[in-house]
């Protein structure tokens, strides 16, 4: 039977806050198929994981400037678990940059028609060029998408794309992520002082392509008719004071659902080709009305407008403004989200399929 190596930039399980490690930080601690983990020394290693630590000592450092390959430690961890006899199962998440370097070692050691190469891609359009790209998709074996769209994009945009693909969805903790009862969450507002308003929310990191700005702008032309709203502003250092705005800065990963329970609406005016939107979907589980811009992997995850507000136009400001007064005086009827949909339960058992699957297809 095929064994499994997952190779990692990142120490995993991963103690910091990350959407994919989180994932697999989940997923480790339960009925799991990998058996290798090539990565950085973690704080708390898997037990029922083998480890090929990967440590950037002064001498690692001189040996990938004389290869001129920033990947030499990863591989030479990888030499010393691939044995000539069996076959594996490569897992690569998002790091383009490996796969050169990784299949020219595997060719190099005679060792290429022993390995499976799965390339996991958390963004939403085609990185590569189409003609220039070809190479990698006749590099992998397989890739892995977020959403069925992705799969659609690359599809209609490469001349040849010759490789095998399946999607696995993003995935929450719905028992941490969850609507409390109309009088769970009054209390909690009231906890708040915002117990008479109807709050709206943002959730990110203020970076241009997540539109806080273009939202702020809507916010001012929004609140400057009605003052029994609030804006909360999670993720990202105050900026100019503004009527009806507030800051409630960087937020403990573990305390965002809380907020998220007592909110009304979330606002998610991304202006790039979102992947998924993890956040979106932990908003939607706590019961919050959602307005999303129509972009990248979105309408997907809100099932083309059965779950919430698409934005067909994100870049016009008067766009925000409508939504969120129609949401104030004449809201949408929208189906809840089915508990079990995008929960990370269901992403384990989806990561186990896809497991199972190339070990089909390549034994």
């Amino acid at each position: 039977m095929s064994k499994v190596i997952l190779i990692s930039e990142f120490p995993l399980p991963f103690s910091l806050t990350g959407s994919w490690t989180n994932l697999y930080n989940n997923y480790l601690s339960t009925s799991h198929q990998i058996d290798y983990i090539v990565c950085k020394p973690s704080e708390r290693p898997e037990p029922s994981v083998v480890y090929g630590t990967v440590n950037r000592d002064i001498k690692i450092k001189l040996l990938e400037r004389w290869h001129k390959n920033r990947y030499y430690a990863y591989l030479e961890q990888l030499k010393k678990i691939i044995k000539p006899d069996e076959k594996y199962i490569i897992q690569i998440i998002d790091n383009y940059g490996l796969v050169k370097p990784l299949i020219t070692m595997l060719e190099n050691t005679g060792l290429r028609k022993q390995c499976y190469l799965q390339f996991f891609y958390h963004g939403f359009p085609p990185f590569h060029e189409n003609y220039h790209g070809r190479w990698f998709y006749e590099a992998i074996d397989e890739m892995i998408l977020l959403t069925n769209d992705s799969y659609l994009a690359h599809k209609n945009y490469y001349t040849i794309l010759p490789t095998r693909f399946s999607v696995l969805h993003n995935g929450i903790d719905t028992n941490k992520f969850f609507p409390l009862s109309k009088k769970e969450k009054q209390v909690l507002k009231e906890s708040k002082g915002v117990g008479n308003k109807t709050v709206f929310v943002w959730c990110s990191q203020d970076r241009p392509k997540k539109g806080l700005n273009l939202l702020l702008d809507a916010w001012r032309r929004f609140y400057s008719n009605r003052q029994d709203v609030v804006l909360w502003i999670i993720g990202c250092e105050p900026k100019t004071p503004q009527n009806g705005v507030e800051y409630l800065g960087k937020v403990l990963n573990n305390e965002v659902a809380i907020y998220l329970q007592m909110t009304d609406c979330y606002l998610f005016p991304t202006l790039w080709h979102e992947g998924f939107g993890l956040s979106l979907i932990e908003a939607l589980h706590c019961g919050n009305y959602c307005i999303a811009s129509a972009i990248g992997g979105v309408p997907e995850v809100m099932q083309y407008g059965k779950l919430g507000k698409l934005i067909e136009k994100p870049h016009f400001v008067s766009e925000w403004e409508k939504a969120m007064i129609e949401f104030m005086e004449n809201p949408i009827e929208y189906e809840p989200i089915p508990r079990n949909l995008y929960s990370i339960t269901n992403w384990n058992l989806g990561m186990n399929e896809i497991i199972l699957n190339a070990k089909k297809n390549f034994e």
